[in-house]
């Protein structure tokens, strides 16, 4: 059997995923779902704050060359974010609040929060 390893920025991005999830759980919000998929889109994170649905995109950059994490998050992938989560709630029926936040994470792992990052 072949020992396929997957792609470096695949890892990074997995990596990068758990520990904006370890951080957001010590900062007191419950982890409902991670790696949500649906024909819009995925979601990073689905976790919940105070009877809040927050919706968690986590961006890793080794440096800012090319754009900081944040700049990333282009409107079209606000949209693919807005659309997955407007599923989300039709198929799960969640009839609650909604935040989008934003975990950005550089090469030295310093994770900054932004809450509220953009609105539906």
């Amino acid at each position: 059997m072949f020992n396929i390893s997957r792609p470096l920025h695949l890892l990074q991005g997995e990596r990068s995923e758990q520990q904006a999830c370890h951080y957001l759980l010590k900062q007191g919000l419950l982890l409902i779902e991670k790696n949500f998929h649906s024909k819009y889109g995925e979601i990073d994170l689905i976790m919940s704050e105070d009877n809040i649905l927050v919706i968690v995109e986590v961006r890793f950059r080794k440096s800012n060359k090319y754009g900081g994490a944040l700049e990333s998050i282009s409107r079209k992938k606000q949209s693919r974010i807005i659309a997955t989560t407007q599923y989300y709630l039709a198929t799960h029926k969640v009839n609650s609040s909604v935040r989008f936040d934003v975990i950005t994470m550089s090469n030295n792992t310093d994770i900054h929060w932004i809450k509220n990052a953009f609105q539906l």
